[in-house]
């Protein structure tokens, strides 16, 4: 046991781990940080762990790396700490994590840095077989991974047959991502198909186990909620348009995140899947015209809109 190291140790670890200088510069990074967060040692070893590496933020999507990191309070006054946050991913999208940091400290007991473990605390292992018993029966958006337009279909279907049988209420999110074709055009259809996946993945990450998610068709989605009512679906809603802005690829040396416009609806006795649809499709529209990147919801007054 004395000669295996420290490293090869951490390196065994499920949970990811990393070690910074009170400067907040990454020291150490295991194999398990390379696992959940895309990036390899060699690129992160060196860096400060905000420069568009890691970037955590909490459920309103604010950045704690500017304000309220875990790991630079306790290189502070040195207590630990648990939280759950979003890391950012190399691939752009969020991932959901616990992190719990703790001081490290020399033989005089002076702190002279941090250490982060962190761990998955997603339900994607779940989603994803779920998507593979999906797939056979050709529900699943091939880019994507999530639902397709049939596969949303079949869902309302379902949830309206629950509401009128049951009085299971349930709402829709109808999404779509603003300049898109511009984003296309200047960057070509790979980095548009990128930019796709990662929002996809953070919306993903957003819902619960419940919630039902579809790519529409283009740079469309649907997300469908049940048993819900109008002002935590309008909470949600606000918190997708948020992780969508703060999420993001870099490309060509540049930063490139988009942003997206969303109506919001819930389901009424008689509707089709067609009409919650055009309603929601409808009040998407409202939010483009209103200037984009904001959600607009049928119970609200005419021509508001929400924006965080």
């Amino acid at each position: 046991m004395d000669s295996i190291s420290h490293e090869k140790l951490l390196d065994s670890l499920f949970d990811g781990v990393y070690f910074v200088d009170l400067e907040r510069r990454i020291i150490f990074w295991n194999k398990a940080a390379e696992r959940l967060t895309g990036y390899s040692k060699d690129e992160v070893t060196g860096s400060c762990c905000a420069d568009n590496l890691l970037r955590h933020t909490d459920d309103s999507g604010r950045e704690l790396c500017f304000t309220g990191c875990p790991l630079s309070g306790t290189m502070i006054d040195g207590k630990t700490r648990e939280a759950h946050v979003y890391l950012h991913h190399k691939q752009g999208h969020r991932v959901p994590v616990s992190v719990k940091v703790s001081p490290v400290r020399d033989d005089e007991g002076t702190i002279i840095g941090g250490v982060e473990i962190f761990s998955d605390n997603s339900s994607l292992l779940q989603i994803l077989k779920e998507m593979e018993r999906l797939k056979a029966d050709a529900y699943v958006d091939e880019l994507t991974s999530v639902g397709n337009r049939r596969y949303c279909e079949m869902i309302l279907q379902t949830k309206l047959y629950e509401m009128q049988s049951f009085h299971i209420s349930f709402g829709i999110i109808f999404f779509d991502l603003d300049h898109f074709k511009e984003c296309n055009d200047t960057f070509g259809h790979a980095i548009g198909d990128e930019i796709l996946i990662m929002v996809a993945k953070t919306v993903t990450n957003i819902l619960r186990r419940m919630d039902s998610f579809a790519r529409w068709g283009g740079e469309e989605f649907v997300v469908i909620m049940p048993n819900i009512d109008e002002k935590t679906l309008e909470d949600v809603a606000e918190r997708i348009r948020i992780f969508i802005e703060k999420s993001f690829l870099v490309t060509q040396g540049k930063m490139l995140n988009v942003t997206a416009s969303l109506g919001v609806a819930m389901a009424r006795p008689g509707d089709t899947p067609e009409s919650v649809i055009q309603r929601a499709d409808s009040l998407m529209y409202a939010s483009k015209a209103a200037g984009r990147n904001r959600l607009t919801a049928e119970w609200s007054d005419p021509g508001r809109t929400m924006k965080g």
